[in-house]
């Protein structure tokens, strides 16, 4: 069984997105800000089928991040920033007809949905038996390859509650948004011990690492 790992971009107030998302404005106002420092990066314009891109130690840490992954988890919200039920012509999520993930994704759901097969590798699982059970197939489909926790907020924290996840993955960028979606909002468990690992330090974002054991 391998790893699961949590690797979120976030503003040095916690945010991870700014106010007022929505399906046409998925980061929030101003939440690309965040993810600046990945837009030029090799690895990361590979993964979306780009040419070219700097390569740099972030470039490392966006690599190995892309490869270690073998599924992914996500919200419902992170999926399409919907609740209720799919309707009769469902959303196919933000990405496009090849969504950057190549490999399976869980979506938790309270609404049932068949499986949606994308282009590049990815298909997307609807999930609606609950954080364990979406990261059981998640583990099972990863094989050797270890999970990631994709989002949005409320699913991170739900999995940090639960003491599923190995691995804390943060990129802090140098911006104060004081409104929007904060990542570690009311954690219902008390404090969690964390594990420092590792610290790697740019000119555009501070990259740390953590261990958090599983209870």
């Amino acid at each position: 069984m391998g790893t699961v790992f949590v690797d979120m971009s976030m503003s040095l107030d916690g945010y991870i997105a700014g106010p007022n998302d929505s399906r046409e404005n998925p980061l929030g106002d101003g939440g690309e800000r965040l993810h600046e420092w990945v837009f030029d990066l090799a690895a990361w314009r590979e993964q979306q089928g780009l040419e070219g891109g700097e390569t740099n130690r972030d470039d490392e840490i966006v690599a190995k991040s892309i490869e270690r992954a073998g599924a992914f988890v996500m919200g419902r919200r992170m999926f399409d920033n919907g609740d209720g039920p799919w309707g009769d012509d469902p959303f196919e999520g933000p990405w496009g007809d090849d969504p950057p993930f190549g490999a399976p994704v869980f979506v938790l759901t309270h609404h049932a949905r068949e499986p949606l097969e994308m282009d590049g590798g990815t298909t997307f699982h609807f999930v609606t038996e609950g954080i364990e059970r979406a990261l059981e197939r998640a583990e099972e489909a990863a094989g050797d390859g270890d999970v990631r926790i994709s989002g949005g907020a409320d699913v991170v924290r739900q999995y940090v509650e639960a003491g599923l996840v190995d691995e804390i993955q943060l990129h802090v960028v140098p911006v104060l948004f004081g409104d929007g979606i904060r990542l570690f909002e009311h954690l219902g468990t008390g404090p969690i011990e964390l594990e420092r690992t590792w610290v790697v330090d740019s000119p555009d974002v501070t990259h740390l690492g953590y261990r958090v054991g599983r209870e």
